[in-house]
């Protein structure tokens, strides 16, 4: 029997799909960190885990309990993850156990569609325009078209695929920028990170879905803002580590870039006496991108039809990289 140790909300909205599964043996999390199998309690210690999913109905809950739950399991062999990343150094003590993660591109379409609204509000002048309304000004406001503007989006994954489909569809330039060489359907063109420099200053926008990394960590720093546009657009749904904020401010107050859209921040929450809070020229939300009203339901299905596959011995879907997960390990 494959041990699952699901978190009881999250059980709840799928045990009707996963019933018919054969093999399977469901260990519950209560919203109190405990734990039962058939509604008798047991200790962590007795719970040998073979799967877990940590989904995001966790956060704010027993995440804490649950991890250690799995890290305590001498029998762990796979983890489904709710994130997209696997920068917390918790995931590579998970692979280093020898255990398999795959991870959680739900988030794309919400993050693209965020990402989208945001730019098009500052091509639009949105503030300027509620500002009149409420003013009751009749204000006709000239403004910047996405059709012929030119995006770089640096990490061309799940999240940056997505949001190159849609500003597609307005008619933008897309550049990608992946390690992975040669052409994408969704990019009119694809560099490599080495390459970023140099089309820094032709883009309009700039759009981080990058996972943090000894690699990525502070990419956005005085030489990378020294080359963007006056004109252009920072956008950051990846991870605030991505960017040397005291640097970032710097640029600001120099003029470039025009406007910065950050999601994500090296401390989360943001501290109150942050700077960025009341920045002219930055719109600030608190890690918001991906909670679009279809994350939960398409988080599920991965799950669901990832579990079947790994019941009946078939490859996962996104499967991370062991390689990539255990360069977090500190």
């Amino acid at each position: 029997m494959t041990r699952v140790l699901f978190y009881e909300p999250a059980l709840r909205r799928i045990e009707h799909r996963i019933s018919a599964l054969s093999g399977l043996e469901p260990l519950v999390m209560d919203t109190q960190g405990k734990i039962s199998i058939d509604g008798r309690a047991i200790a962590t210690e007795e719970t040998p885990i073979e799967v877990g999913w940590a989904t995001s109905d966790l956060f704010g809950g027993p995440i804490r309990e649950y991890m250690i739950a799995l890290l305590k399991s001498p029998s762990l062999r796979w983890l489904q993850s709710g994130a997209a990343g696997f920068d917390n150094p918790v995931f590579a003590q998970i692979v280093a156990k020898g255990a398999r993660l795959t991870t959680n591109h739900s988030q794309s379409v919400g993050m693209a569609e965020y990402v989208l609204a945001t730019v098009l509000d500052h091509f639009q002048r949105g503030p300027d325009r509620r500002k009149a309304q409420r003013e009751r000004e009749w204000a006709r406001l000239p403004y910047r078209e996405v059709m012929g503007s030119r995006w770089l989006i640096l990490g061309f994954g799940a999240i940056g695929q997505e949001v190159a489909k849609r500003a597609r569809a307005f008619g933008a330039h897309i550049t990608g920028v992946r390690r992975k060489t040669g052409a994408h359907p969704l990019a009119d063109s694809m560099l490599t990170p080495g390459q970023t420099m140099g089309a820094l200053p032709q883009a309009d926008v700039v759009v981080l879905s990058l996972p943090l990394s000894s690699e990525t960590d502070n990419l956005v720093d005085a030489g990378f803002l020294s080359e963007m546009s006056t004109s252009s657009i920072l956008v950051n749904v990846g991870r605030g580590g991505l960017i040397d904020e005291d640097a970032l401010l710097a640029s600001l107050a120099k003029g470039v870039p025009e406007h910065a859209i950050l999601d994500v921040f090296r401390t989360e929450p943001l501290p109150a006496d942050s700077p960025f809070w009341k920045h002219p020229r930055v719109t600030l939300t608190g890690h918001a991108s991906a909670i679009g009203s279809g994350l939960i339901a398409r988080t599920d299905s991965l799950f669901v039809e990832n579990l079947g596959r790994y019941l009946r011995g078939e490859p996962l879907l996104n499967e991370a990289d062991l390689q990539d997960v255990r360069g977090n390990l500190a």
